[in-house]
């Protein structure tokens, strides 16, 4: 976790509740990278980004997709909320999550949409991968 951040505080995921009732549980304890559904997935490793939490990423990303590893995310990078827009079950096992992610770099805010695939094998979701919807106009 990154120095100075209290787990009473509320939840870089949007929710409001404390990240230690929210994201946090995924991120350690006993539910330990366990997240209950693809929003929740989605959530959680939107938290791990704006925390710093990149092992917790690559965890729960699927072995077939994974990258080797993530650059540590620019200095003076922030993430200022998530939007989820849409999260859909589409059989028991795989489920899409539409998103937009929102951050600020050298006094320039970055907007990222993305529609995400999840996965569960062995009772556990992962993030398998995503698409950028195209700009209209």
């Amino acid at each position: 976790m990154k120095p100075g951040v209290n787990v009473d505080q509320l939840c870089p995921c949007g929710l409001p509740r404390p990240y230690a009732e929210c994201c946090g549980r995924w991120h350690q304890g006993p539910d330990h990278l366990q997240a209950p559904d693809p929003e929740s997935l989605m959530r959680s490793r939107y938290s791990a980004y704006a925390l710093g939490k990149h092992d917790y990423v690559l965890a729960t990303w699927h072995p077939s997709t994974c990258p080797a590893g993530l650059q540590a995310d620019p200095t003076g990078l922030t993430w200022l909320g998530l939007e989820v827009r849409r999260a859909t079950l589409d059989d028991p096992d795989h489920g899409t999550v539409e998103f937009v992610a929102r951050s600020k770099h050298a006094g320039r805010a970055q907007r990222l949409h993305e529609i995400s695939r999840f996965v569960r094998e062995s009772g556990r979701w992962y993030y398998l991968d995503g698409s950028f919807p195209r700009k209209s106009g």
